[in-house]
């Protein structure tokens, strides 16, 4: 007789945190500069702030927006302050920068939001691979986060963790 199949990882009591999860479910939409720059080199303001005035918010509404330049152009200050003056009243939220440097800020500032306590005393397996690609920043910053409340931190997979921090008894 055989004896029944027992999930070793479903009963080691381990928390699994994907950060990917951490992320909000809004289409990220980029604003380029670029494609409001006379020769794609200079931005005038005249020209931009009519470009602005006329521009179609619609697809930023409800989105998050990244404000980034895709070419090497000198893009005065308050220039990103003009984009961002005119998305706010449809935009979800706001950031400086491509796709990816937007879901590293939007997934830095839910860790800063998480609650350690929520986690007390937990083992934790921070979730090493998946399919969205998770910068090195986000590591640190859930580290730092969790460390002075977890008894343990993991990176992988339960089935296969290096262990990062274990607290001494």
């Amino acid at each position: 007789m055989s004896e029944p199949f027992i999930n070793k990882v479903a009963d080691s009591g381990l928390v699994t945190l994907d950060l990917a999860g951490f992320l909000p479910e809004n289409e990220i939409v980029l604003f380029d500069i670029k494609e409001y720059l006379f020769m794609e080199l200079i931005l005038k303001e005249k020209d931009f702030r009519a470009a602005l005035t006329a521009l179609d918010v619609s697809k930023y509404q409800d989105k998050i927006v990244g404000i980034f330049c895709s070419v090497d152009a000198i893009i005065p200050m308050w220039a990103n302050m003009l984009i961002a003056a005119a998305l706010e009243p449809f935009a979800n939220a706001i950031f400086f920068g491509n796709e990816n440097k937007v879901r590293e800020q939007l997934l830095l500032t839910a860790i800063a939001n998480l609650n350690p306590e929520d986690y007390r005393e937990q083992r934790i397996v921070v979730k090493g691979c998946g399919e969205i690609p998770i910068r090195e920043s986000a590591y640190i910053a859930i580290t730092q986060k969790l460390r002075p409340a977890v008894k343990s931190i993991m990176f992988g997979e339960p089935c296969s963790t290096v262990p990062v921090y274990k607290r001494k008894p």
